[in-house]
């Protein structure tokens, strides 16, 4: 009998490009017809290194924002997928296993060390990660089955066309063709962008004077080595890019924190390191995670945003009713967070029984009556059953959870300059650590906020493919949502807060306050910062660094992939219909329901080609965020059913060849 050989390309191995190999491979064996074997290829430049944000040759000093615990790669019996469970450990059970059986020669110390130190609520370096990514790599090449075949490719992908016989042909950057593939998946992570034209003024103007400017992007990936000793260099941003720049940039410099013996954190400098003068809109860093009191699976269960409220809203998106994220989905957030907010403040003060019926009264009051103040969000007025609990369980006013306050948390102050900001925010910076340190479960503000990050696979399910009018996904999710969002539920570990404290105390770190504004002076060839709120103070630097990474926008990816898709019509970006008639472009690839058909300029969608990940970013919420082991992962069940419909789509044309011989 002949054998016939069907041949897959991944391009991309990120965690979601190596989440679609393992499930290819779990799912050859029951997929393919007796007398096939199958041929992967995994198309990546940083194949066996972790990937680029992963790579496992980056500093130490990185590092990630979820505990090893919360951490896998791998499905279990919790995901919903038509594949086969093939278990496997967690990042912090690999670490155990590193710890406690000899680690193979290949492991090097510094990831054994680690490994050692590293328990299940601990946040691993990016490095670890990476590491840990190509473990997994090489444990899916090695268990593989023996009709499978994997091929790695350590380059980029240029362009992907298809022959006239179906088959699709991906070149590469080095020149060389992968041809007569039967399906390919695009899992590509963050692609690189043109600068825009304010990045392009700064980049001229540093160049101009001789200073320096670094524009949006990972700071794994930039050299800082030019940033001279005591140069003042602005940082732009104060979330979680900014707490990399400031470690690499003071502990990566040699300085070291240390405690007193009152157990307060202070840095001893090294003499290596910048001035760093920082500052944002917001004028606050993102807050710190709570310490994980939640295990690996915990997460809170929705009382309001459930399964049948999802229901409902999505069948009345599918009816051409789009949904108001503002009007329909935030005020059962907003639910979600208070229930959780005063549930824990009465276990912590009288005990679990009185939390539990409590959380049931609250359950059946809140939503009866909480109104809006005319189109504020954060204007929740109680309903008088609800402020009467409150009032029963001895939550004073003075507790009572304040949208505004958390928003803008010095927005009650009597501030009138960067001196009197500065003192406010350094005792800030103290009550977020010692929140922190309380923990997601026993600390009710972190309880609270930690509720945004369990609710994401429930706003997935609203909001993904078109649940939102167009407008809507601009305004409330994108514009408003998202930046609330990232601020007080995906920050960093309480140790960065805590440090960034003192580093201030250090000299090291000055802060602006809010509305922070860069400008070029011109006549003393600096850039200069302000605030627009405390316009007192000015300073300036000869060093200028974006603390973000560059927006996902594949309508200003330099990505030669992606642009030639769009360019003969074979991609197209995604666009959500607006309430009123047209429609909202976004910079996302478009793509089918699941599993993820690229689709092209006239809407039809490729039967051989899929897209999964980041550049699908508008289409699907927050497409970077981890594997979580436990919770029955979208990522995974995604990734089964990419994996599941390459197959077929192979065999498809197999069979399609089989009757043309």
């Amino acid at each position: 009998m002949r054998t016939r050989t069907i041949q897959v390309c991944v391009i991309g191995l990120g965690p979601r490009g190596l989440s679609v190999l393992e499930r290819i491979c779990a799912n050859a064996t029951g997929c393919l017809p007796t007398g096939h074997d199958l041929v992967v290829h995994l198309v990546d430049p940083r194949a066996g290194e972790g990937g680029g944000v992963w790579r496992d040759s980056q500093d130490p000093e990185l590092l990630m924002n979820t505990v090893a615990a919360q951490i896998s790669m791998f499905v279990d019996d919790s995901v919903t997928c038509a594949g086969p469970v093939a278990p496997g450990p967690s990042l912090h059970e690999w670490a155990r296993s590193l710890a406690l059986v000899d680690a193979p020669p290949e492991v090097p110390d510094t990831v054994r060390r680690e490994a050692a130190r590293l328990g299940p609520d601990s946040y691993p370096s990016r490095s670890f990660y990476g590491h840990y990514l190509n473990w997994t790599l090489h444990r899916v090449v090695r268990t593989a089955p023996p009709v499978v075949a994997i091929h790695l490719h350590n380059d980029n992908a240029m362009d992907l066309r298809e022959s006239e016989d179906g088959s699709q042909v991906v070149r590469l950057t080095g020149g060389a063709t992968i041809d007569q593939l039967d399906a390919v998946v695009l899992a590509q992570g963050h692609l690189p962008t043109q600068p825009t034209r304010a990045q392009v003024v700064l980049s001229r103007f540093a160049d101009e004077h001789t200073l320096r400017y670094l524009p949006p992007g990972n700071p794994a990936d930039v050299s800082l080595d030019a940033i001279g000793a005591g140069e003042v260099t602005i940082l732009r941003g104060m979330g979680l890019t900014f707490f990399d720049y400031m470690a690499l940039l003071t502990i990566g410099r040699g300085g070291v924190f240390s405690r007193r013996a009152d157990g307060s954190l202070t840095y001893l400098r090294s003499a290596a390191e910048p001035r760093l003068v920082t500052g944002s809109r917001r004028g606050v860093p993102y807050q710190a995670r709570g310490e994980n009191q939640k295990g690996a699976t915990g997460r809170h269960r929705p009382v309001f945003l459930t399964e049948k409220v999802i229901a409902g809203l999505r069948a009345q998106a599918d009816q051409g009713r789009p949904v108001n994220f503002r009007r329909d989905v935030w005020p059962l957030i907003d639910l979600e967070v208070r229930a959780v907010y005063y549930s824990t403040l009465v276990r912590e003060r009288n005990c679990v029984c009185d939390a539990a019926a409590f959380l049931h009264c609250f359950t059946t009051t809140a939503a009866e009556g909480s109104a809006r103040a005319g189109g504020d969000p954060f204007g929740t007025e109680p309903s008088a059953a609800e402020q009467r609990l409150l009032s029963s369980a001895g939550i004073a006013d003075d507790e009572r959870w304040d949208w505004h306050r958390v928003a803008r948390p010095y927005g009650g102050s009597e501030l009138r300059s960067t001196a009197e900001f500065r003192d406010w925010l350094r005792s800030y910076l103290d009550g977020d650590v010692a929140e922190a340190r309380l923990g997601n479960v026993q600390s009710a503000p972190k309880a609270a906020l930690d509720v945004l990050r369990d609710l994401r696979n429930e706003i997935r399910l609203v909001v993904d493919h078109g649940g939102l009018s167009g407008d809507s996904y601009r305004d409330d999710l994108q514009r408003w949502y998202m930046p609330l969002n990232a601020y007080v539920s995906i920050g960093p570990p309480a140790q960065r807060v805590e440090e960034l404290g003192a580093l201030i105390d250090a000299g090291v770190v000055s802060v602006m306050g809010p509305g922070l504004v860069v400008t070029q002076d011109v006549s003393t060839h600096r850039f200069v910062a302000t605030s627009l709120m405390f316009p007192d103070v000015r300073e300036q630097a000869t060093t200028l660094i974006d603390a973000r990474l560059p927006e996902t926008d594949l309508r200003h990816t330099t990505d030669p992939l992606v642009r030639n898709l769009l360019a003969r019509g074979e991609s197209r970006l995604h666009r959500i219909p607006i309430r009123d008639g047209g429609s909202y472009p976004t910079g996302g690839l478009a793509v089918t329901q699941r599993p993820y058909h690229l689709v092209d300029a006239d809407g039809s969608p490729n039967p051989r080609r899929f897209a999964f990940g980041v550049p699908t970013e508008t289409v699907h919420w927050i497409t970077a965020a981890g594997i979580r082991p436990g919770v029955n992962s979208v990522i995974l069940s995604d990734a089964d059913a990419v994996a599941r419909a390459s197959l077929a789509a192979a065999l498809d044309r197999s069979v399609v060849a089989a009757a043309a011989d």
